[in-house]
């Protein structure tokens, strides 16, 4: 118990109060107090106590009505209810614990008694909420885990193990519904040489720079940006065709340009480059995923062989 505890007495006879607020509040609780159903619910409401001791029979709405009312509205559902009343029929009993009642205390009560449960069902309720922060904050830890095991931590794209499982999720897809998937391959010209020059955290930055690239160039949700491994990346573009997916690798490469990354030790522009190869298919059962990452790095390796800094498409 705690001096935070707050407790609502709800009952019609004003001697019945006095006895449980003089008592409860000796022992540290604020005590609120209602003498009807109306204002208990009000009360409830506005100040959400840690528990409700209750009486039944009162004017206007019982204490069973009233019960039923608090745990149906969601911001009281969870305050704990003790019935105190002068019924003592085990059906009124039965019928109090299947409203929600976490207890019922029958009148002329023991002061003492009524103070050891309430305590003990408050115990009782904070130790539900510390299991179920615990639940929620373990929940989140959970999902942070899933997050950054599909996460490069360089880029911030997707990693390897990510794109697998996407590639594989929208290879079904399109096959099912017979729809386009393209596929991108990016690779960052003479990049060693780049590192070489300026080191290696050098080289994580252009990485970086690059990754942001490609992500302000593809916008749409349902496709993804991977770091497919060292300097080279991957975009999967469910239900894109060809023309589409040519576009994407033109502004890529526009919007790489806009960064004008220096890059003196590069044969084919002052600036850094990518050779991107281009894919396209609608997938059919006989096919795989791998045969469109296959024709993708063929596209690749062309525009590397041509020359680098240039598009290659090859369709599947």
């Amino acid at each position: 118990m705690t001096m935070q505890d707050t407790l609502l007495i709800v009952d019609d006879t004003p001697e019945n109060i006095a006895v449980l607020f003089n008592f409860l509040s000796g022992h540290g609780f604020k005590i609120l107090v209602a003498e009807n159903g109306e204002d208990a619910l009000e009360n409830a409401q506005d100040e959400r106590p840690d528990l409700i001791l209750l009486d039944v029979i009162m004017p206007g709405i019982d204490g069973f009505e009233t019960c039923r009312r608090l745990k149906s509205n969601p911001p009281t559902q969870e305050i704990p209810i003790i019935f105190i009343t002068a019924l003592s029929d085990t059906l009124d009993k039965v019928k109090a614990f299947k409203l929600g009642a976490v207890d019922y205390i029958t009148k002329p009560f023991q002061q003492e008694e009524v103070l050891a449960r309430v305590n003990t069902h408050l115990t009782i309720r904070k130790l539900q909420n510390e299991l179920q922060a615990q639940k929620e904050a373990l929940e989140k830890a959970n999902l942070e885990l899933q997050r950054l095991a599909t996460l490069d931590s360089l880029t911030q794209l997707a990693n390897r193990r990510r794109l697998d499982e996407y590639l594989q999720r929208e290879w079904r897809r399109a096959t099912r519904e017979q729809t386009p998937l393209s596929l991108i391959l990016c690779d960052i010209d003479y990049f060693k040489n780049y590192n070489d020059s300026y080191g290696h955290q050098a080289g994580d930055d252009c990485l970086q720079q690059v990754a942001e690239a490609l992500s302000r160039t593809v916008k749409r949700t349902s496709d993804l940006v991977a770091r497919y491994g060292g300097e080279e990346f991957t975009v999967i573009l469910p239900n894109t065709p060809v023309e589409g997916a040519m576009q994407i690798a033109g502004l890529i490469q526009q919007n790489l340009q806009t960064l004008k990354i220096v890059h003196p030790d590069s044969v084919v522009n002052e600036y850094i480059t990518l050779s991107i190869g281009v894919t396209s298919t609608v997938p059919t059962p006989q096919d795989t995923p791998e045969k469109l990452i296959n024709m993708a790095d063929n596209a690749l390796y062309e525009a590397k062989r041509e020359g680098k800094n240039r598009i290659i498409l090859k369709k599947l």
